[in-house]
């Protein structure tokens, strides 16, 4: 059985490559994000951010700090490129808007740049990944049926959180960013973790397929490559999911992540206008909508889309149904 160790290796040494290899161009943010760099921090992000939560916190989470930055680099930039480009493509919105969009591409492309030097991920003196490398070696690995067994604690936490979270808004969803936002990206690492975890996660579909969840178990999410587990390799222990609710989980993340497109796609205009007109909010949200035309959702409608999707979701107790528990290979 890989440990967390091997695990951390697997990734690490993914980053490690594409990091030299963006080393060698003028420009190794730019580089980096055209180069999916993004998916990879991802798991070592949520590796790191599950063993914090199992053993040697601090060590974990200083990793888990640096990672961050570079994945929260990224998604800055693809925030500003992904719309800038989206735009571009049709030829009667207003060039300066655009142009406000690629102008903040670029300054996020140069802040990640700063980030690479200063934080020596490049550079004459690059030794991140060595650091990573020391404090992975010296951390207090568990065997593989303690740990996995720590990894089913960890999960439910996990669940307990995004629960109270929700409960937090009254159970209401009122602001994109640090709500829709927030809350699928809480979400989002439930479905990351068993691909970090290569292996060690498995669904299982032994139970009864309940009424309530057949709206969640579409073609498109039946068939996700994101829903098929990696393969068990020679893991020994398991954590066991309910299939069919994790299929719930990953529609409500799919979902949220469409909605909370369409509402980003009204702040980053809006953010647009208000620096360049230099007007008010609701001026500048006025202009969004025209510039956007009637067929677009407003934030409101966004806004109500979601938090009836999650006050469901939530009603029915999905994610308290998630986790099955530990299952080991006979006789192991």
């Amino acid at each position: 059985m890989k440990n967390g160790s091997a695990r951390f290796d697997f990734y690490l040494e993914k980053l490690e490559g594409l990091i030299k290899q963006s080393m060698n161009e003028i420009n190794p943010a730019l580089w980096l994000y055209n180069n999916d760099a993004r998916t990879v921090i991802f798991m070592l992000e949520g590796l790191a951010k599950l063993y914090a939560g199992l053993h040697n916190k601090k060590r974990f989470e200083k990793i888990k700090d640096d990672l961050k930055l570079l994945e929260d680099g990224l998604g800055a930039i693809d925030y500003y490129d992904a719309f800038a480009r989206e735009f571009a493509t049709n030829n009667n919105f207003p060039t300066e808007i655009i142009s406000y969009l690629q102008a903040q591409t670029r300054e996020k492309i140069q802040h990640l740049n700063d980030i690479l030097q200063q934080r020596n991920w490049i550079g004459e003196n690059a030794d991140r990944i060595k650091k990573i490398r020391k404090k992975l070696n010296d951390a207090d690995w568990m065997k593989d049926k303690e740990e996995v067994e720590s990894i089913e604690k960890f999960y439910k936490n996990s669940v307990e959180d995004i629960i109270e979270f929700f409960a937090s808004v009254n159970n209401k969803i009122t602001e994109i960013e640090s709500q829709v936002h927030e809350l699928r990206r809480k979400l989002r690492w439930l479905s990351i973790y068993p691909r970090a975890l290569q292996g060690v996660i498995q669904l299982t579909d032994h139970n009864a397929k309940e009424d309530h969840l057949v709206k969640y178990l579409t073609e498109e999410t039946i068939h996700s490559p994101f829903n098929k587990m990696p393969d068990a390799g020679n893991n020994r222990y398991f954590l066991m999911l309910e299939k069919n609710y994790f299929l719930s989980l990953s529609w409500v993340i799919s979902s949220l992540g469409k909605l909370k497109d369409n509402g980003l796609r009204i702040v980053a205009i809006s953010e647009a206008i208000q620096q360049i007109k230099k007007t008010g909010k609701p001026e500048s949200l006025a202009l969004a909508y025209h510039l956007l035309g009637e067929q677009h959702p407003k934030l409101t409608t966004i806004l109500s889309e979601s938090s009836g999707i999650c006050e469901t979701y939530f009603m029915e107790k999905n994610l308290d149904k998630l986790v099955v528990g530990v299952s080991g290979i006979s006789g192991k």
